[in-house]
């Protein structure tokens, strides 16, 4: 049978070659008919072939982590090259409460909170019922007949035990947690000399031979069939090895994940015990209700298949080791703060002027928008594990580039009900895209053209849009306080009038001047720079300004930067309870880019959804004469509303200039700018 070289490999073509093998040969004659004998054996032939075929490409498939799709089998190549998935993450939340001990006898000095299921919430989230549970007893003293349990920290689940003996007899004893959804970060592991043996040493989990020798306290993990996990000790050069009847506990929480986060009403459901003369008493009253301080999140499924292939081969092109950005984009997530949902990193050497020696890490939170300056220090601590010596990993608050479109939403009558049925529409499909993976990323990229696409199919009776589109940033400021400002936009500005007025800002108040004022520029002859001032208007709409200060700072429109001179800020709008003033200028590429640490939003709530009637298609003026023209470029007022109100938000005077303030989460004295962000910092400023 000649060579053939196959296009597919389905029954058809399979049977197909067969055909034309037998055509060469004249002894068979009635292999071309359907109901023949023959044809019936070809038939079978090409089935059988398909089968093999099938499962050999299957298998093919499967032995590479880039075309794998079973799980057990990316996990297994994972592990060949020392990446441990991420397990699930246990929910959690912090509780408090008291017990009332007047009327217990006899009368504790102290009462211990027992491990395991402390809290349940009994269906009240979501028609779902969960438990939460505590790792370790709990201890307090009894004062003046009270004792108090203050920001318990709890974890959604089952807090159940493996037990295991080990027997040197048995060759390649196993120890396999026989439950799926652990985790792993919530696992103690302890061994005893025997199980009679009161004795007990406390193991750590290792994912590395380095820093271990033959007497380290160590057990590694890995994932093994049905999200299950394996626990593995040492062997005496890599960790200590277990003797002959060695007893080991393993406690362990199974978890339901994301399921649980957001709940903040909990029902005791503890045991409370203490001991007087050797005795042990239950308490069973006196017990207040649970307060909660912080509502359950952290939830997190078990890695996922895609995330694997993505990681693994980045952890393992690391080899540990945090050197380029690359490293650091790959460690971090996978590592060291698995609750990261986007990073953005960039070398000191990128910056105008550079920095070198430091690397600048943004990170963007699952939950919340910025990370608590603890939790930054942890990060810088683990990181010392990869990092190389001389370059120091420096982490910064997230900075959000805000867009805001205004949409004349042009629609059929015939079509739509009515024309707010039609904004809706439109805005619900806009907040699934403002919500999506494709922006909420850094070096994520508005794509205008892709935004058009969808409101226009955002419903059949829309017929067109004109869409502009507007970026934003909000300056927090330092009140009562001389300081210099900086902040970066990471895109260039659209120069729409040489005589000035092209950015807007919503009103503040300084020092000197008593009534509200609005910063805007006015472009230098280049067309690149551009000199700052301070104005005031009879109101938000009016479009007769008055010039009170000039010269307060300067723009580059083609690095998007703004620097405002030392100044004295009173008092600026109110937002998240900080004083702020926000900045609004137009983009000259409507295709807007997140830039280094610059992290994207589109601020629906800030956007304009306005519909219009199209009565060329409606049939209502096919002459087109009375057609309604929306322009193409933005307009309107020349500031943006809001600003100090009757509560003016101030500080405490300090009469002098600042070096280094900061009042708020998202400020950094020491944040590196460049001019594609916030351009240069000096001594005695604050950048953005």
């Amino acid at each position: 049978m000649p060579l053939a070289n196959f296009t597919n490999l389905d029954f058809g073509q399979v049977k197909t070659t067969l055909r034309e093998y037998l055509k060469e040969n004249s002894n068979f004659t009635d292999y071309d008919f359907e109901g023949s004998n023959l044809s019936t054996i070809l038939d079978v032939l090409a089935y059988n072939t398909y089968i093999t075929s099938y499962n050999a490409n299957m298998v093919a498939n499967e032995v590479f982590i880039d075309s794998a799709t079973l799980r057990e089998n990316v996990v297994s190549l994972a592990r060949n090259i020392g990446y441990l998935p991420r397990s699930r993450t246990a929910s959690r939340a912090t509780v408090g409460f008291f017990v009332d001990t007047s009327n217990i006898t006899p009368t504790p000095s102290t009462i211990t909170l027992k491990k395991g299921i402390i809290a349940t919430t009994q269906g009240s989230f979501g028609n779902q019922s969960f438990a939460y549970c505590i790792l370790e007893d709990i201890t307090v003293p009894v004062f003046d007949g009270v004792a108090s349990f203050d920001n318990i920290s709890i974890y959604e689940g089952n807090l159940l035990t493996s037990n295991f003996t080990y027997n040197a007899r048995v060759p390649n004893q196993k120890f396999i947690l026989a439950n799926s959804g652990i985790d792993t970060d919530l696992m103690t592991v302890t061994v005893k000399p025997n199980e009679q043996s009161s004795r007990r040493v406390k193991y750590s989990r290792q994912d590395s031979l380095f820093d271990i020798d033959s007497n380290s306290k160590v057990y590694y993990l890995q994932e093994v069939e049905d999200e299950q996990y394996q626990v593995i000790f040492g062997d005496n050069i890599f960790g200590n090895k277990l003797d002959d009847n060695n007893f080991v506990t393993i406690d362990y929480i199974t978890s339901s994940g994301d399921s649980a986060n957001g709940i903040s009403q909990f029902t005791f459901s503890g045991r409370l015990t203490y001991k007087r003369n050797s005795q042990e008493y239950t308490v069973t009253s006196g017990i207040s209700l649970l307060t909660t301080g912080i509502s359950s999140s952290g939830g997190e499924p078990i890695e996922g298949v895609e995330s694997i292939k993505k990681f693994a081969p980045r952890i393992y092109a690391s080899q540990n080791r945090a050197l380029t950005a690359n490293d650091y984009e790959t460690l971090i997530p996978a590592k060291i703060y698995p609750e990261t949902e986007s990073i953005s990193v960039f070398g000191g050497e990128e910056l105008v002027p550079p920095q070198y020696g430091k690397v600048f890490i943004s990170i963007k939170p699952r939950f919340g928008d910025f990370i608590p300056n603890l939790i930054k220090q942890n990060i810088k601590t683990k990181l010392k594990k990869y990092s190389v010596a001389g370059i120091v990993p420096e982490i910064l608050d997230l900075k959000y580039l805000y867009l805001e479109v205004n949409t004349k939403i042009y629609y059929n009558t015939n079509f739509a009900p009515s024309a707010p049925f039609v904004s809706t529409v439109v805005q619900n499909n806009t907040t699934k895209y403002s919500e999506s993976t494709e922006l909420n990323k850094y070096g994520a990229r508005f794509k205008y053209s892709k935004f058009l696409k969808m409101v226009d199919d955002s419903h059949e009776s829309v017929t067109s849009n004109i869409t502009t589109v507007a970026m934003r940033r909000d300056l927090r400021v330092v009140l009562n306080t001389f300081a210099e400002y900086q902040i970066g936009f990471g895109n260039s500005f659209h120069i729409k009038n040489m005589s000035g007025y092209n950015i807007k800002t919503s009103a503040f108040r300084i020092a000197g001047i008593q009534e509200n004022v609005y910063l805007s520029d006015i472009p230098n002859t280049n067309r690149v720079t551009g000199t700052l001032f301070l104005f005031t208007l009879p109101s938000v709409g009016s479009q007769s300004p008055t010039i009170v200060r000039r010269n307060v700072g300067f723009i580059n429109y083609t690095s998007g930067t703004i620097t405002l001179n030392p100044i004295n800020v009173l008092a600026g709008k109110t937002i998240d309870g900080q004083p702020t003033i926000e900045i609004e200028a137009t983009p000259t590429s409507n295709d807007v880019v997140g830039l280094q640490d610059l992290y994207l939003q589109l601020d629906i709530s800030n956007s304009n959804f306005e519909t219009v009637v199209d009565d060329i298609a409606s049939g209502l003026d096919p002459s087109a004469s009375s057609y309604t023209v929306s322009s193409s470029y933005p307009n309107g007022n020349l500031v943006r509303s809001g600003g100090p109100g009757a509560n003016i938000v101030t500080g405490t005077p300090t009469g002098g200039s600042s070096t280094s303030t900061s009042n708020t989460t998202t400020q950094q004295t020491s944040t590196p700018t460049s001019t594609s962000t916030a351009g240069s910092s000096s001594s005695g400023s604050i950048s953005y």
